[in-house]
């Protein structure tokens, strides 16, 4: 029996019953002395028939064998490899041929005759709360509609189906005792640590959370798939770069430049900032290289492929369990009204698909209020890059103290750049809060039809500030440092302040670092200890004086499961971190793998055994996830070709190459400029392509002519072989 369990703690409730639903009370008391209402709800044999109908459930008709393989067992067959990751998990659910669901046809679908298991738990909990969600108890206008509004109104403290039965297991000299439950099956095969390599159980993760979880632990596995030869790879050209490093000529000259160059101050002279010596930065001259060889180029061609070639085969394996799950489609024929719209909406029109009259909202108020949103998110957007101006002051504010001790000297850009990247992480992190609250309420108001609408509206908002949030400080360093800072007489000033100097990709790294590994670190923390701590709290708070206790009443001690756009969009930052600035950090896509081995144990855990059961939704894919994926792809080919044209050293040392020395012998003198006479009080070199009158030199001009046609020619072959490949994924397809 599927049951919606709504909890009460109060002295009088009063309950109106529809729709023939059967309903059953019971009283506990609590340790604090308030009596808890568990009022539960289970659905009639003639409601459910009536809203299978209403809401387009698919129906049974005969069933099939259910092949489920993935290409990586494909692979170790052909190769007769013993394949470690597969393993029999009981209890396979039948894959059926289907249709929707008709009461007049009631006696050709299979399973009818029996009332009782014919509509599975998840179909119940799905049509309760239908019912509960579109019940009126006040006025409509005011959107006194749906029991969500009575929970958030404190009225009810909670309403949840069940889980079925506990997840823990009663084992007998090691061995499991059986049957196991669905939710035991799930924890046994799936959600433990001892399973991190093991495949997932995707038909019994849709059996028991709906179509919507399911896929998106299917992208999920699938990604992190996708990821291990991009870490391998990228962990290779590391490696390059370590067991080359000491045979770096670059580097090799400045350590061995003591006393050669002279070196301009990097601040101004009057606030006491001390001339330097080049070879001063000879450690951070060794390391540097190790973001910023031959094998980084490489690279950044690799993964730009890679990631093309990753969306098209998800592309077809999301096609496939679509197809086998039976969505096919499934958003535009059959996706009714979100239940808060049904609710709110003024007027009743008559949809052209299905021929029911059904509530509506006025396109044109609909587009204002769209409007006005994205006039608050331009508001949040612009807050953002004064946060980023403000840790550009904070990271020349601290570099000028260390600068003008030699001890710091060497150091000093270092200390400033990572320290001013964990100050810029704490405010991206606690602007990502407020926002995401803000963008809830704006697409409540917006008045979107569906739930698939909806969640596309919010996913956009939050997504466009997000990107901004914890991109724009890398765009900055990758794009802009280091650009304006001007010459020696003629610098660029900001409040009166030098612009930051030096540009390079180990700053970059440096940043992408700090932002990626420590969100990562935050989000785990986060996802380990916050449904702990929120559990402890919540059962200290309702705890109940029984010592054996019902299913309700365990469910009623979990936490409310907060859905899966945190998690998707965790995913998909993640996704632009390794992809958009690859080129300068080529170990992004090694520490994305270790994480999402965790993340997928993390939420599997999270799902199954520390909060309520989920109301299971259809879906058909990972709706306008996949279209931001697709964008952040592309965007990763331009990125990756500016990175290597105007920040990497690539193309600079390849023209020197080419124009005057193979072994780049003389190549730091030849980049280091004299500053103009009579600017400064000694003479000293600074780092620019320019001559004694402070203009660019012949070289730089040539420079930047290559740099644009290798923009130019990166791009469109990339672009071209992405669209051959994905010619011949749709050629597979047909």
């Amino acid at each position: 029996m599927a049951v919606i369990s709504v909890a009460m703690t109060a002295e009088r409730i009063v309950v109106v019953i529809n729709y023939k639903m059967l309903e059953t009370a019971e009283v506990v008391e609590s340790s604090n002395k308030k009596l808890v209402y568990f009022i539960k709800l289970h659905a009639t044999w003639p409601v459910l028939c009536h809203y299978a109908e209403e809401l387009n459930m698919r129906a049974p008709l005969q069933a099939h064998p259910n092949p489920s393989m993935n290409w990586s067992e494909m692979i170790l067959q052909i190769l007769r490899l013993p394949n470690i990751m597969y393993e029999e998990v009981p209890n396979k659910p039948l894959d059926y041929y289907t249709c929707p669901f008709r009461k007049s046809k009631i006696d050709r679908f299979l399973g009818s005759e029996n009332h009782d298991t014919y509509f599975g738990n998840v179909q119940r909990s799905r049509i309760l709360y239908e019912i509960l969600s579109t019940a009126i108890f006040g006025k409509k206008k005011k959107g006194e509609v749906g029991i969500d509004r009575l929970v958030e109104e404190g009225v009810f403290s909670s309403a949840f189906p069940l889980h079925d039965g506990p997840y823990e297991m009663k084992r007998k000299k090691g061995c499991i005792e059986s049957p196991l439950n669905p939710r035991q099956v799930l924890y046994e095969y799936w959600a433990r640590w001892g399973k991190w390599y093991k495949y997932q159980p995707l038909d019994h993760i849709r059996d028991y959370f709906g179509e919507k979880i399911a896929i998106y632990f299917a992208w999920l596995g699938f990604y992190t798939g996708w990821l291990l030869p991009a870490a391998i790879v990228g962990l290779l050209v590391f490696l390059y770069g370590v067991f080359t490093m000491h045979s770096n000529q670059l580097a090799i000259e400045v350590c061995d430049s003591r006393g050669q160059f002279k070196m301009c101050p990097l601040c101004d002279e009057t606030i006491g900032c001390n001339y330097w010596d080049l070879s001063d930065v000879c450690g951070y001259a060794r390391v540097a290289y190790l973001f910023d060889h031959p094998g980084t180029v490489f690279y950044a061609v690799f993964v730009s492929f890679w990631a093309v070639t990753f969306l098209e085969y998800w592309k077809r394996k999301s096609a496939s369990l679509a197809h086998h799950w039976d969505c096919m489609g499934f958003q535009e024929e059959e996706e009714r009204p979100r239940p808060e719209f049904a609710a709110k909406a003024p007027f009743l029109e008559r949809n052209p698909v299905t021929g029911v009259r059904e509530p509506s909202f006025p396109s044109s108020l609909r587009h204002k209020r769209v409007a006005a949103g994205i006039g608050i998110i331009f508001l949040m957007m612009s807050l953002v890059i004064i946060f980023i101006v403000a840790v550009i002051i904070y990271r020349v504010l601290v570099s000028i103290p260390l600068f003008q001790h030699s001890t710091f000297r060497a150091q000093a850009q270092a200390i400033a750049n990572v320290t001013g990247a964990v100050v810029n992480l704490c405010l991206i992190m606690a602007m990502s809060r407020v926002y995401e609250k803000l963008a809830y309420r704006l697409t409540t108001w917006e008045m979107h039809r569906t739930q698939t609408e909806f969640d596309d509206n919010l996913t956009f908002k939050v997504f466009i500030f997000q990107f901004v949030n914890f991109y724009s400080s890398i765009f900055y360093i990758a794009f802009f440092k280091g650009r304006f800072v001007g010459y020696p007489g003629n610098y660029t000033l900001i409040l009166r302040l030098r612009n930051e100097d030096v540009r390079c990709l180990i700053e970059l790294a440096q940043q992408l670092a700090v932002i990626m590994i420590g969100k990562q670190i935050i989000n785990n923390a986060q996802e380990i200890l916050v449904p702990k701590l929120k559990a402890w709290w919540h059962k200290k708070r309702v705890k109940l004086c029984k010592k054996h206790k019902t299913r309700w009443e365990e469910d009623y001690q979990l936490i409310d499961n907060e859905g899966l756009f945190q998690e998707y969009l965790e995913m998909v930052l993640q996704f632009g971190f390794i992809t958009i600035f690859v080129a300068a950090f080529p170990l992004a896509p090694l520490f994305a793998l270790l994480n999402n081995w965790v993340e997928i144990r993390l939420d599997a855990q999270k799902f199954v055994c520390e909060t309520r059961r989920i109301v299971a939704e259809r879906a058909e894919n990972i709706g306008i996830w996949f279209k931001i994926l697709d964008m952040l792809a592309h965007l990763a080919v331009i990125s990756n070709g500016f990175l290597i044209a105007f920040t990497s050293e690539f193309l600079p040392k390849l023209l020197y190459q080419y124009e005057y020395d193979w072994d780049l012998v003389g190549y730091v003198n030849f980049t280091l400029a004299y500053a103009p006479p009579g600017k400064m009080i000694e003479e000293c070199r600074y780092r620019g392509l320019r001559d004694r009158a402070g203009n660019h030199t012949p070289f730089f001009w040539r420079l930047l002519a290559v740099r644009l046609a290798f923009v130019i020619v990166f791009e469109n072959e990339i672009t071209y072989s992405a669209l051959i490949q994905a010619f011949k994924c749709l050629n597979n397809r047909l």
